[in-house]
């Protein structure tokens, strides 16, 4: 696809964007057609909001997984280690598109202070770039990772895909390290299933966020299986009521498949008000 400047700019810093987790190995790398390639992509980053469980569930709306990762790509996750992604509004913010040009230390592109808040004690919600849906850093919801260990993705569940780590205070920057348990077991030969999962808090529509991936575990020596999956339960006012193990992604304010309840005026975040202290989740096992 060929663009002049003035459109990649426009694309690239566009007000309406919203934020998913760009790597090699996911789906709709350069958008949802595998036979025009966009680098100017932001089809994953589309929030999921009060839909059927067919559209919602691996944003089978958007189109992204009628393009698959090509040429064998994977994201790998070292059991025991850590793996990278970069957090962007769109694919001309990373390093995937234009070797870089357009991407900064943040997810827009631009540049802002380290102490980026919102306007106003105690701050109001960040108003030049509502896509990251926060006042400031440590009031960002938290995103998070889930696998599973089917290769068909007809096979994928909500009780087979399991959380495995999570990142406190994000989306913020634009490069995200996350975590992995020390005995996630190795993939069967197809490879496993990945998503990368957020629910802001406030600022703005209350919806989630689900991005697709192929991924693969290294380095690993384990025999462990996860556990089924359960649905997390809203705990922030009594920890004694957060669900312990293998929980589900969350499923929120969807017209099916909704997993969860809160109180109004809560959300159902990745963070230890959903019973997800920060980190790799090494309680998932059988």
């Amino acid at each position: 696809m060929l663009c002049s400047l003035p459109t990649i700019l426009l694309l690239a810093t566009g007000a309406s964007a919203h934020t998913a987790a760009f790597v090699k190995g996911m789906y709709c790398e350069g958008g949802p057609d595998p036979s025009n390639y966009n680098p100017n992509a932001n089809d994953p980053v589309n929030p999921l909001w009060m839909l059927s469980k067919n559209d919602w569930w691996m944003q089978r709306k958007s189109g992204c997984l009628n393009n698959p990762p090509k040429n064998g790509a994977s994201v790998a996750l070292p059991a025991g280690g850590q793996f990278t992604v970069e957090l962007a509004h769109n694919q001309a913010q990373t390093s995937l598109s234009f070797d870089g040009k357009f991407a900064s230390a943040w997810p827009d592109g631009k540049q802002h202070p380290e102490d980026w808040r919102g306007p106003g004690s105690p701050p109001d919600c960040i108003q030049d770039d509502g896509a990251l849906h926060t006042n400031n850093q440590t009031m960002a919801a938290g995103t998070a990772w889930a696998i599973s260990y089917e290769s068909d993705l007809s096979k994928v569940t909500m009780e087979n895909l399991v959380v495995f780590s999570v990142l406190e205070h994000t989306p913020w920057k634009r490069i995200a390290t996350y975590k992995v348990p020390k005995d996630l077991p190795a993939c069967p030969a197809g490879g496993c299933y990945c998503a990368w999962l957020w629910v802001p808090t406030g600022c703005g529509q209350p919806n989630m966020y689900m991005a697709n991936y192929r991924c693969h575990v290294t380095g690993s020596n384990s025999n462990r299986k996860l556990a089924p999956a359960k649905a997390p339960v809203y705990c922030q006012d009594d920890r004694s009521k957060c669900v312990k193990g293998a929980k589900q992604m969350v499923a929120w304010n969807q017209a099916e498949g909704t997993n969860v309840q809160v109180p109004n005026g809560a959300s159902p975040g990745y963070n230890q008000g959903m019973g997800w202290a920060p980190g790799a989740q090494n309680d998932i096992f059988q």
